[in-house]
Parts: C-alpha cells; sequence; structure tokens
C-alpha cells in the first residue's frame, strides 16, 4: 500500500510540475502574441491620424519610404538589433514603437495567466487594445479620433448584449450591487446606464469650463462608461487624479506652462485599464471597509 502510494505521489507531483511547465509557456506565447499585436496597433497610431490605409501600402520607414523586410517587422527584436534606427536610412525610430509592443506584451501574459483561455480573456484584451491606440494618438497627435470611439462603443454594446449581468452581494449580504472579477460582464441596461454617465458629467464639465474641455473627451467618456458600467465613477476619479498628478509634475519641472494643455485621453486611458484590470477588486476592498 505504501509503494502504491508512494507511486501515486510521484506521478501526482510529475503531473503538476508538467502543467506548470505548460501554463508558463502558454504565458509567454501570449507575451509573444501580445507584442505581434502591438505591432498593429503602431500601425494604426501612424496611419488613422493621417486617414491612411491600415494595409496598403505595406510597412514602409516613415522617412526614406523603403519597403520593411520582414527581418525589420520582428516585434521588440528588430527594434533592438537595429539599436532604434532604420536599416536603410538610419533615420532614428520612435521609441513609442517598443514601449507599445513591450508594454502589450506584457499585458498579454497577465491576462493569460489571470484569465486562462476564456472569453473574458478575449474581450478584455480587445479593450486594452482600444485604448491603448486612443491613448498613444492622443498623446502624439492631441487627437481621439471618432473612427475609434464610435466602433468601439458599438463592440462593447454587443458584448454587454450576448453577455449577462455580473453581480457582487454587498458585505452584508443585503445590497446585490455590480461588479465581478470580470468588468465586461455588465449587461446591456448597465452598460448604457454608465455610457450616460460618463456622457453627462463630461458634457457638464464642458459647459461649466466653457471649452476647457475638448468633445473628444466627452465622447470617450461615454465609451468608458459603457466598458465599466457602474465603475464609470471611479474610473473618472481615478483619470482625474492621475492627471492632476503628473499635470503637477510637470509644472513643478517646469516641463509644461499653466497656459499649455495636457491631453486628458491618455489619463482616462490608464484609468479605463486599470479599472478593467482591478476595478473589481478596489470596489470589493472598498466595500469591505464599510
Amino acid at each position: 500500500m505504501r509503494l502504491i502510494n508512494n507511486l501515486l505521489l510521484t506521478r501526482l507531483a510529475k503531473t503538476s510540475t508538467i502543467d506548470t511547465e505548460m501554463e508558463g509557456i502558454l504565458i509567454a506565447v501570449f507575451t509573444l502574441l501580445g507584442m505581434v499585436v502591438a505591432s498593429f496597433l503602431n500601425v494604426c497610431v501612424d496611419r488613422l491620424p493621417n486617414n491612411e490605409s491600415l494595409l496598403f501600402p505595406a510597412s514602409h520607414c516613415a522617412s526614406c519610404h523603403h519597403r520593411l523586410a520582414v527581418k525589420d517587422l520582428v516585434p521588440v527584436f528588430s527594434y533592438l538589433w537595429l539599436r532604434g534606427r532604420c536599416r536603410y536610412c538610419q533615420v532614428p525610430l520612435p521609441r513609442r514603437l517598443l514601449w507599445v509592443e513591450i508594454s502589450t506584451g506584457l499585458l498579454f501574459g497577465y491576462l493569460y495567466w489571470h484569465y486562462g483561455l476564456s472569453i473574458e480573456l478575449a474581450v478584455i484584451a480587445f479593450y486594452c487594445c482600444l485604448f491603448i491606440t486612443l491613448m498613444v494618438i492622443d498623446l502624439e497627435h492631441g487627437l481621439i479620433l471618432n473612427k475609434l470611439v464610435y466602433p468601439g462603443m458599438a463592440v462593447a454594446l454587443l458584448i454587454s448584449v450576448f453577455l449577462p449581468p455580473s453581480r457582487l452581494i454587498y458585505p452584508s449580504g443585503v445590497v446585490p450591487l455590480l461588479i465581478s472579477d470580470f468588468l465586461p460582464q455588465l449587461g446591456i441596461v448597465q452598460a448604457a446606464i454608465g455610457g450616460g454617465i460618463g456622457l453627462g458629467l463630461f458634457l457638464l464639465i464642458v459647459v461649466i469650463s466653457r471649452g476647457g474641455m475638448g468633445w473628444g473627451d466627452v465622447k470617450m467618456a461615454a465609451l468608458i462608461g459603457i466598458v465599466t458600467g457602474y465603475l464609470i465613477l471611479p474610473a473618472l476619479l481615478m483619470a482625474v487624479i492621475f492627471g492632476g498628478l503628473v499635470a503637477g509634475i510637470l509644472l513643478l519641472l517646469k516641463i509644461k506652462r499653466r497656459k499649455e494643455s495636457i491631453p486628458f485621453g491618455p489619463f482616462l486611458s490608464l484609468a479605463t485599464i486599470a479599472t478593467l484590470l482591478f476595478g473589481g477588486n478596489m470596489l470589493n476592498w472598498y466595500l469591505g471597509l464599510l
């Protein structure tokens, strides 16, 4: 009997080791997949603000217009191998190419580790890619593009139709609220309420500030509400805190002057991604304090 038990324990240990190794391999695979997706996001950032096609012409250097070979397009590794310069004209490449690929790769690896192979993984990854693209375009061009925001709204509403509402029970067990670990399970009603709250709040800010905020931010707030539902308020609060801290630092270091505008879209995007990843846990923690 002892021999049989030892054999069973040995087999279980081997199975556990194999499962752990496979999990590590899949995390690495999704990290690489994220880097590949990020290459397309960089194409979107380069071309969408200029109303260029995402498919034609083929990838080329923005300076010398030389068509890039496959070896020039390997995410992260090509940039590092070429030391951040075009192979053909030696003009420096934007560092943004590298950081978007690295951050998106790490994000995809984390999402697989957290959600596994699931519909949740696909939905959260889509939202993160959308807001990364919005963030970088607003940083570089000062634009929040309708061609991204409106389709994003349509897809988010469609997702809310097919995914059932989720619930979080207040610690006392009395008050039912929204939000589980998977935020996109909002339901169409909750998504619509979130979108209405985001739109209404930012419209009010535009009216009160008399142009202190752009209309792109208003539409983006509506998109964020559709994506996050009732968590629109903490998401927007987080964006304001992020924006205030960064603006204060830039003014303190005299990188920006008081009258210079700072795009708010990047802070909205960062806050939304943080809410998608940790919003449910943050809300659970807050409710646990009450």
